[in-house]
């Protein structure tokens, strides 16, 4: 039995022992409203149970199954319908947070107004409306290739709303588009993720879920972790971190010019995204600048308000 199931089974084994304990002193309880309160743990024991259970048999029903393509080059096979986008807060403290959550809602306005579907698989937010990491799924013909050249370092020059003496600032984000990858581009053996379940949380670590619902990934080879916390269960955020994990090794495969995870050189392991500077948000001056074409894109506010057509190149 590989660990990440094993983990599971110990996990269970845990929260029945501890439900059997619950419920007895549920029987030896007079007092009405810590009945209450002990019957409301018991639905969240349950709750948990239940989840880790469909956790296990998912992995049952992939054990055994090693996806590999070796003898052909390294690409999707699912077609271009899908694509991964991922924000980052990079330098600058919470500036750089704040300017990572204005492009995230510049992303999702733009594909609000083009009608792509989209969906958020992660989301780490700040007290301030800044966000530290916002992972998309987004789903389009051709969206990968119409999103691809936004990978890399974006730049903003601005006098943050933290700032009492009108400097300007500069920081940055990070944005990495990756391609959704059929499991038959990407060898992920079962034996090879470590799987931990945890409770989804909310502004300032507040919990908004009670219930470990929300997964966290590792490759053990390479040390890869990815997270998705959004959906109610661990099955459905466990199968869309293996997406993202799919996407991230397979992006990584790409770099390196690799055609097996087995060949990849994880001391080389970065997150996917380009690293030089694609972009400048100037906002003293209302100018954006794309370094990559030398051209430079006026009204800002429009831009962040989601009208980013003519600067996808």
């Amino acid at each position: 039995m590989n660990s990440a199931k094993s983990q599971i089974e110990n996990e269970i084994r845990l929260l029945e022992q501890k439900l059997a304990e619950t419920q007895n002193s549920l029987q030896t309880e007079s007092d009405s409203e810590m009945k209450k309160l002990i019957e409301e743990e018991m639905r969240s024991l349950k709750s948990e149970i239940n989840g880790l259970k469909e956790a296990f048999k998912s992995l049952s029903d992939s054990e055994g199954k090693n996806y590999t393509n070796k003898n052909e080059a390294v690409n999707p096979v699912n077609g271009d319908d899908g694509a991964i986008l991922e924000v980052r807060a990079g330098t600058g403290g919470m500036e750089a947070a704040l300017f990572a959550g204005d492009l995230f809602r510049m992303y999702t306005r733009f594909f609000e107004n083009e009608g792509y579907k989209f969906e958020l698989l992660s989301l780490s937010e700040e007290e301030l409306g800044g966000i530290k990491t916002a992972v998309l799924e987004i789903k389009g013909k051709n969206i990968y290739q119409l999103l691809k050249n936004e990978s890399g370092v974006h730049r903003v020059q601005r006098i943050p709303v933290t700032e009492s003496g009108g400097r300007i600032h500069t920081s940055t984000a990070t944005v990495a588009v990756l391609p959704i990858v059929s499991k038959v581009v990407v060898e992920i053996k079962p034996e090879d993720i470590q799987m931990q379940f945890y409770r989804s949380g909310g502004h300032g670590g507040q919990n908004v879920n009670k219930v470990s619902t929300a997964v966290r990934l590792t490759h053990t080879p390479t040390g890869l972790v990815v997270e998705c916390q959004q959906e109610r269960t661990q099955g459905k955020n466990r199968e869309k971190a293996m997406k993202l994990l799919r996407s991230r090794l397979f992006a990584i495969m790409q770099n390196q010019q690799v055609k097996s995870i087995s060949d990849i050189r994880s001391n080389q392991i970065g997150t996917g995204e380009r690293s030089e500077k694609i972009r400048t948000y100037n906002f003293p001056q209302d100018r954006i600048t794309d370094h990559r074409i030398n051209k430079n894109f006026r009204n800002i506010p429009n831009i962040l308000n989601g009208e980013i057509g003519e600067m996808l190149v």
